[in-house]
């Protein structure tokens, strides 16, 4: 296959980026685990219309206390469950949504840009002044609120963060095996369509934008997905942010880790 995406590379480059494109805006759709099933039925649901899309929304309980929570790319609201679960009991009221092409949203070709908006969106529908994000939803989240400084937010922690946009293409481009050449057409493409600058479009220079009082960077130094120096980045450049690191949760078990759990609501409490 390597081999087929060099020669195409060669003879054919715009085959290839197109197919880093696709590659790039078509998440993976993955199934929730038994315990985050039960948690999700037992949300208020319902479908809104955005863009093209289909949005399923989900609320949790009606405490007295509002967190909007922003799931990873290919994640999914239900992979909040045990967080939910722990929120509720602490009096809040829990929103969260599938992102565009996630969970049980309808699908379809999207971008980060897209699941920014709607992002914003989603701010404005609830008013919440407390946000949670997990991995790459923390890039669409400090996104939406660098691009509307009228959103005040009081908390924000973020369960690990990239850093980079042009970190995503490379790992596509390493993923598919496409040489640099190819890669800098990509990159050029990719800046015309959104009107960009790919090198300078880093959640490290959004963050600072932002109209959030406190953040918390919780991240795992042995986190094989998004490695901690990219969250290391964000911080240092967030004179708001606090960071932790912890051990022996990777990515995707930090989200029901208890430890991980009891940090979020300290946090959040405090």
């Amino acid at each position: 296959m390597r081999l087929l995406i060099q020669l195409l590379s060669w003879l054919a480059p715009n085959i290839i980026v197109n197919k880093a494109i696709y590659t790039i805006n078509n998440p993976k759709v993955k199934k929730l685990r038994e315990h985050e099933v039960e948690v999700v039925s037992h949300a208020k649901q319902t479908t809104i219309q955005f863009n093209d899309f289909d949005i399923q929304t989900y609320q949790w309980g009606d405490g007295c206390k509002s967190i909007l929570l922003v799931h990873g790319w290919e994640g999914q609201a239900g992979n909040f469950a045990e967080i939910i679960e722990a929120l509720v009991e602490n009096d809040y009221t829990v929103y969260a949504f599938d992102a565009p092409s996630h969970g049980f949203s309808s699908s379809g070709e999207t971008s980060v840009f897209e699941f920014s908006d709607l992002t914003t969106h989603m701010l404005k529908k609830t008013q919440v002044k407390e946000i949670i994000s997990h991995s790459f939803g923390g890039v669409a989240t400090t996104i939406a609120l660098s691009q509307n400084p009228n959103i005040a937010i009081e908390k924000y922690l973020l369960l690990t963060t990239p850093d980079r946009f042009v970190d995503r293409i490379n790992s596509v481009t390493q993923q598919i095996g496409i040489p640099e050449k190819v890669k800098q057409r990509l990159i050029g493409q990719i800046e015309k369509q959104y009107q960009l600058n790919v090198r300078e479009t880093n959640v490290s220079n959004f963050a600072p934008k932002t109209n959030v009082k406190r953040a918390k960077i919780i991240h795992d130094v042995a986190d094989k997905v998004v490695p901690v120096e990219y969250s290391r980045n964000v911080c240092n450049s967030w004179p708001v942010c606090s960071m932790e690191e912890i051990s022996g949760t990777g990515h995707f078990r930090i989200l029901r880790t208890p430890k991980v759990i009891d940090r979020i609501i300290s946090f959040l409490e405090s």
